[in-house]
């Protein structure tokens, strides 16, 4: 079975200068985990929802990390107080950043006409969920796990179980 049998065809695209909420709003609104990231008509890169969670990894603990003693339990409301703000701050930040700047970059493809064999061992062998799909330069799909289960699934409906 070829990828182009079980691809979602035209597959939502972000423009590598969008921002970063707009890429989470089109995954939310889509219920998909990855969008291709296109340059005009070129394929330049992919965003995933990981992608995006990944910027609101924190690090390391607090420097700042302490323990009240009584006298300064008045200062813990105060404290966190400043951290909502800081934190709110971060997350503005976050969403205004350009997907360009956080894409997977070069997108790991594959050609329409591959088995769908190959396309599970592109993902399992880069540990990724989604495969845009090309002809020649052209994207004309995305592939996904989900998508190769229901294809192989479809090969048997006829088998009689």
């Amino acid at each position: 079975m070829n990828v182009s049998e079980v691809m979602t065809k035209n597959p939502i695209v972000v423009s590598v200068n969008d921002t970063v909420r707009q890429a989470a709003g089109l995954l939310k609104k889509n219920r998909i985990g990855g969008l291709p990231v296109m340059d005009d008509d070129v394929l330049v890169g992919m965003v995933t929802d990981t992608d995006i969670v990944n910027l609101l990894e924190t690090g390391q603990i607090s420097d700042d990390l302490w323990l009240p003693s009584p006298l300064e339990i008045i200062e813990v409301p105060i404290r966190e107080m400043i951290n909502w703000e800081k934190t709110k701050k971060a997350l503005t930040h976050i969403g205004d950043e350009k997907v360009g700047n956080i894409m997977g970059h070069p997108a790991i493809t594959i050609h329409a006409d591959a088995d769908i064999e190959e396309a599970a061992a592109v993902m399992h062998k880069e540990k990724i969920a989604r495969l845009p799909v090309l002809d020649g330069r052209r994207l004309v799909g995305i592939i996904t796990h989900t998508d190769i289960v229901q294809g192989i699934g479809s090969s048997f409906e006829g088998a009689g179980r």
